[in-house]
């Protein structure tokens, strides 16, 4: 079985579809165009120059509309950064939060087969659009069982939190409230021009009791905007509005979205429902005796789901962290300083490791054990030393800024004499001089601070 858009085998048989049995997604990806503002596409290119996102005009308009892209090195370490602070921030939130594992593909998450994305043999499909000697109609009605055979690709990950409730119980002894939190790729349904395409989702599904459960919501909005807001140089970019009435979903009857303000317009990065028990009762086909939980009052629980995006967000902690400076130099080079001033917990990579004048073996040496001590102290550190092409430390300390370096650290022939070693700040370029028994503590310090801030 292969997942495939099967947009071109349709276009064969395109007068065949007249009719249209359900609104199945089954087209190609379609494409928004990228922000007419210069910034917008500038800043794009500097997060490909600086491997965070891989080249490709497609590649870009994926990550521009907040899909999964193909993430250069940088990137996907900075989307591990935020996954792992997710996590520990659910958590860690004081609440009961429990993690699972649902399947990404089933075949009875939806028996009628409308409304869904699904996944389908390729092959197997063009052979049923062979039959010529069929009718339309008969045409139409394989089809219409090709595809309800064929199982579902989740969405998001409601459904599974849902199933898992019943089994959970027995962990928290049937008290309310607590929470059940996945996080993995979901397919983006497709607006009717394009095949879904992958987004990074974070979910958290939180069961409480229903007069709890306003409050509830209230109370993951405030944690959720603190936690953006934590990690942003410019925290006021990240605001929290709620949901149109027209724009609830249809078992929801609150909503609130996390939006943040990228140069091309406003994107919501997480959203939250407050759901009712409509779901739920329908996933354990309506056996409440099964749902009722202890809250001081036998009831069956309401659901409040939290979905993010952090593929969007991504994006967002990329652009709220670049600034452009003008640099006070008398030489006046560089006259610009472009840097990501990324939250020091998120930075892909802590220290660059570099080497100025001395006997260039012994300097490497110094350098590769620097660099073990860092991967055992599981601080991320750049091996500059192995660049092979001869460049200036004015040159390197622009790319280590474009590229979110926190500290550049250069070994010289102070080094060996004394131990000494210089230290560039990202965010103050000052430099200053240090032991190089002292650098590890240094980082581990300064990041710990930065993320208890």
């Amino acid at each position: 079985m292969l997942t495939h858009c099967v947009r071109d085998v349709l276009s064969k048989h395109a007068s065949v579809f007249n009719m249209r049995p359900c609104s199945v997604t089954l087209a190609l990806l379609h494409t928004r165009g990228l922000c007419s503002a210069s910034e917008g596409l500038d800043l794009l290119q500097l997060f490909v120059d600086r491997h965070y996102i891989s080249p490709g005009r497609t590649n870009m308009q994926l990550c521009q509309r907040g899909m999964s892209c193909s993430y250069g090195p940088l990137g996907t370490e900075l989307r591990r950064n935020m996954l792992d602070q997710w996590w520990h921030s659910v958590s860690r939130s004081g609440a009961q939060v429990f993690g699972i594992s649902s399947l990404s593909c089933s075949e009875d998450r939806a028996q009628d087969g409308c409304g869904q994305v699904k996944i389908t043999d390729s092959e197997n499909f063009k052979q049923t659009l062979d039959h010529k000697e069929l009718s339309k109609e008969q045409l139409l009605q394989r089809v219409h069982m090709l595809l309800q055979r064929s199982p579902s690709v989740r969405t998001n990950f409601l459904q599974g939190a849902l199933e898992q409730f019943v089994p959970s119980l027995e962990l928290v002894n049937r008290k309310l409230p607590f929470g059940l939190a996945e996080t993995g790729l979901c397919f983006q349904p497709s607006d009717g021009s394009g095949c879904p395409a992958e987004v990074t989702q974070t979910s958290l599904v939180w069961f409480c009791s229903p007069r709890t459960s306003s409050q509830w919501l209230d109370h993951w909005t405030r944690l959720r905007l603190k936690w953006w807001r934590k990690f942003a140089l410019s925290p006021s970019d990240f605001n929290s509005s709620d949901v149109p009435v027209e724009e609830l979903e249809t078992a929801a009857s609150r909503g609130v979205r996390i939006i943040y303000n990228f140069p091309w317009g406003q994107e919501p990065l997480e959203t939250l429902w407050s759901r009712g028990d409509t779901e739920l009762l329908q996933t354990y086909k309506g056996v409440r005796s099964k749902l009722q939980c202890r809250d001081g009052r036998k009831s069956v629980p309401n659901v409040v789901s939290v979905t993010g995006n952090m593929d969007r967000g991504l994006m967002a902690f990329l652009s709220n962290s670049f600034q452009q400076l003008k640099r006070d130099d008398t030489k006046q080079k560089l006259q610009q300083r472009k840097v990501l001033k990324l939250h020091p917990v998120l930075a892909p990579v802590k220290v660059a490791l570099d080497i100025g004048r001395g006997a260039t073996v012994e300097l490497r040496q110094v350098c590769e054990g620097l660099l073990q001590e860092f991967r055992e102290a599981k601080i991320s550190a750049w091996p500059g030393y192995l660049e092979t092409m001869p460049t200036s430390m004015e040159h390197l300390n622009a790319k280590y800024d474009e590229m979110g370096v926190l500290f550049t650290v250069v070994i010289g022939e102070n080094t060996l004499e004394s131990g000494l070693v210089q230290v560039r700040s990202r965010d103050t370029t000052i430099k200053e001089t240090m032991h190089v028994s002292e650098i590890k503590n240094f980082v581990s310090r300064y990041i710990s601070a930065a993320d208890n801030f």
